[in-house]
């Protein structure tokens, strides 16, 4: 596809991947007929992967990420989704990196249109592509129009309400469009953005930042995290490659019932494939780089239930996905289950990194507490998930975790 083309599409649920040589963060928001979003909940991006009929899919560091649209679930008040990318790196522009926006057919996978926006500079952020609907029928078009100022300037233009820093406040104004200009007026950055805000009290978290101003790393002390929110290990602008601990914990719902509850973590490679699982049967995998503390058959008493012990900087390089889970083998449900939680501990320091308290429960057997995943520059990154499954063994989680991923 060329600057300006479109295509009707063939499929009523497409997405849309957005490669490059280094690693792009990817979004997308709904449009109304006015061209902008009817709220904060219509930026769909890692701290928010969902929203009416599109949804957000990172690629886990090994593949492009992606938004993905079932037009037939799409409200009937949006007319567009538009999907931008900009680099995860903060201050990277687009020189030099050519972008390629592909649009598959989700259920197959066949490839419908490609598109790689020319003579880009300067800009730092991107409207790649739009899937929008005309007298009925749903269309890609081809956009490529970059902004200078990052994807916040992108999402203040569709009407996203955004806190940047004040050193941020004189931005300066959007890059000439590369394709013929099609977005709305830019109204002033406002109220920060209520999607990211962290939930548990002190010790304070950091709070999550605004869009393109970074993932929310260690730098600002524990990070607490709300369920799909995301965080980089990342402290002092360096990678935490060392011994760390995710410690989960939990207690029985009513009082004297005991609750036992199992602990494990799957390791996967970058295609999603298992390639291995630390519980309380098999208590080291991936020579010794994660380790178990042993089962709690109880899950009385303070402090974590049970503990995996991962040395980040010693898994192996075709491990790239790590998802953290408990199950109930006993088939008592989560519903059974009180001040679930699971916390990223330095191991040496025994420094609180992270925290995500689970704050809902189903009537199931297992849940996936969280994610780690390596990126393409080598740190991981952290995310808080809270899925409730039907699994009584970690087995049967082997699946859903890759889903997850």
């Amino acid at each position: 596809m060329t600057p300006g083309s479109n295509i009707p599409l063939s499929a009523a649920r497409v997405t849309v991947d957005v490669a490059a040589p280094v690693r792009l963060d990817v979004s997308g928001l709904l449009l109304t007929a006015d061209g902008k979003v009817r709220s904060d909940d219509d930026f769909i991006f890692y701290n928010q992967p969902g929203g009416p009929g599109v949804t957000y899919r990172s690629g886990g560091g090994a593949a492009p990420d992606a938004i993905e649209v079932d037009t037939a679930a799409v409200p009937p008040e949006i007319e567009k989704i538009v999907v931008t990318a900009s680099p995860d790196a903060a201050g990277q522009t687009f020189q030099g990196i050519e972008p390629t926006a592909t649009v598959r057919d989700a259920a197959g996978g066949s490839v419908l249109a490609t598109f790689t926006p020319p003579r880009l500079g300067s800009e730092t952020a991107l409207v790649v592509m739009e899937i929008y609907r005309r007298n009925g029928q749903w269309k890609a078009r081809a956009v490529g129009q970059g902004y200078a100022d990052g994807l916040a300037g992108i999402a203040t233009d569709f009407g996203v309400t955004v806190e940047e820093p004040a050193a941020a406040a004189a931005a300066p104004p959007a890059a000439a469009p590369v394709a013929p200009p099609q977005p709305p007026a830019a109204p002033p950055a406002q109220a920060a953005q209520a999607a990211q805000a962290p939930s548990t009290p002190p010790p304070a978290p950091a709070a999550a930042p605004a869009p393109g101003s970074g993932k929310i790393n260690l730098d600002k002390g524990r990070v607490s995290l709300q369920k799909n929110q995301t965080v980089s290990l990342v402290k002092g602008g360096r990678p935490l490659l060392s011994l760390v601990q995710m410690g989960l914990g939990w207690e029985p719902a009513y009082r004297g019932k005991d609750i036992d509850l199992d602990a494990s973590v799957i390791a996967y490679g970058p295609q999603r494939n298992p390639v291995d699982s630390c519980y309380f049967g098999k208590l080291s995998i991936l020579n010794g780089a994660v380790k178990h503390s042993g089962d709690n058959l109880t899950g009385e008493g303070g402090g974590d239930d049970e503990v995996i012990v991962v040395d980040l900087g010693r898994i192996p390089q075709e491990v790239t996905g790590l998802v953290f889970t408990v199950n109930s083998f006993s088939g008592q449900k989560f519903t059974e289950v009180a001040k679930a939680y699971c916390r990223l501990v330095d191991a040496a320091s025994g420094e609180e990194l992270v925290r995500f308290d689970l704050t809902s429960a189903e009537p199931q057997t297992g849940v996936m507490m969280a994610k780690l995943i390596r990126q393409y520059s080598g740190e991981w990154e952290m995310t808080a998930m809270g899925d409730f499954v039907k699994a009584r063994t970690v087995r049967n989680m082997v699946d859903p975790g890759a889903r997850a991923l």
